[in-house]
């Protein structure tokens, strides 16, 4: 049997690679070793490790690597014990390739173990643009040390190529994203409520803010204009928020979010993590996804329901027309809401083009991860375009 290690290091990662871990499970020629990290095993972010647990695979490494200090030092050593105890966990289980995606710091230390120790590493979700963090220079260092690459869209498949990978061992298989969107039985708001011990009521709002890291502070002053924003529309709409990664500066966003749940009691709800088919779920029902998140450029338009997409953090990325732009000002945010809540937009949200994919995903990478040979995977060589 072929080994595929498979990594997650985050809530909303694990849900984007469900289906391929069920379907690397439940294929007889694979062996999934599942490697877990990061916030999965902080209680401060919800112990999501026992989610894992609950859906029925076994951890076969656990690596303990992040500090309690989100701060640029925090986080660069938090890379550094990382890659000690993934350099122990790799060396046990010895895969026959490791499976990463996206852009994460977790990610960066698992790859680069990886890359060392002559790991083939499988990729997903690259050649994407986020601007606004430091996202944009780990995604694409990641790419150079992968040897397979699945990406999202034929416009991130190019951008793979363009960065010297051979087109051979690049596939556009869509968002994983869209694959949840097809499979998962979502809940209905009275399921939904009951699970959150929450009244939703109409079209509730789904907001999550992650820092900004490549901004002073993390971003802090636009997360208050949006805190300030909301205030406008709390009394008729529920508000649901997730708290943020523990990127650079995410700790410090959390006393703003609890301070304003705890000042808004009964219409805010703040959750540590939702798992994933909570959070589709509200996603489904919501009137807008508002913040900064890549799932509200991701599923959220799958599901016909508005995008705020706030400041520079996902600046970049491929935007379908269901999502409103806005600057990281109070006004800008404001008309940004009172647009996307607007019926003129749900019909626009109605009618927008979805450009991730048709939900088909572990479906097609599963067979290329079967029959790609691990010594003629690690040998690459440059791809040089032709101008």
């Amino acid at each position: 049997m072929k080994r595929i290690a498979v990594f997650t290091g985050t809530r909303a990662e694990y849900g984007l690679l469900y289906w391929l871990l069920r379907g690397i499970q439940e294929d007889d020629a694979l062996e999934l070793q599942l490697i877990v990290s990061g916030t999965h095993l902080l209680a401060e972010f919800g112990d999501t490790v026992k989610a894992i647990e609950e859906d029925g695979f076994a951890i076969d490494a656990r690596v303990d690597m992040l500090l309690s200090s989100s701060s640029g030092v925090g986080i660069a050593k938090s890379i550094g014990v990382g890659t000690i105890g993934f350099a122990d966990a790799l060396d046990r289980l010895a895969p026959d390739c490791i499976v990463v995606l996206g852009d994460r710091f977790e990610a960066l230390s698992v790859a680069q173990t990886a890359m060392v120790m002559q790991i083939p590493i499988v990729h997903l979700h690259g050649g994407e643009l986020t601007e606004g963090a430091i996202d944009e220079a780990i995604r694409h260092s990641i790419t150079k040390m992968a040897h397979l690459h699945f990406t999202s869209t034929e416009t991130y498949r190019n951008r793979v190529i363009q960065l010297g990978e051979q087109p051979d061992s690049v596939f556009n298989v869509g968002a994983p994203a869209m694959e949840n969107i097809r499979r998962l039985d979502f809940l209905d708001q009275p399921a939904l409520e009951k699970s959150l011990a929450f009244d939703l009521g109409k079209e509730p709002l789904l907001v999550t803010y992650h820092p900004v890291t490549l901004k002073p502070g993390g971003g802090i002053e636009s997360l208050r204009n949006l805190l300030t924003a909301l205030e406008d529309v709390v009394l008729q709409k529920k508000i649901v928020i997730t708290f943020p990664n523990a990127d650079t500066h995410g700790r410090d966003l959390i006393p703003l979010l609890k301070s304003f749940s705890e000042k808004h009691a009964g219409q805010v709800l703040l959750a540590q993590s939702l798992g994933q088919i909570r959070y589709l779920s509200l996603m489904k029902l919501a009137g807008a996804v508002v913040g900064n998140s890549s799932s509200g450029l991701l599923e959220a338009p799958a599901l016909g329901v508005p995008t705020v997409d706030i400041g520079m953090r996902q600046k970049g990325r491929i935007k379908p027309e269901s999502v409103v732009s806005s600057a990281d000002d109070l006004k800008a945010i404001r008309d940004a809401l009172e647009y996307a809540l607007s019926p003129e937009h749900r019909s626009v949200c109605a009618a927008a083009a979805n450009p991730y994919g048709d939900g088909y995903v572990s479906e097609k990478i599963i067979p290329i991860l079967k029959t790609r040979d691990k010594a003629e995977l690690l040998f690459k060589t440059f791809h040089d375009l032709k101008f």
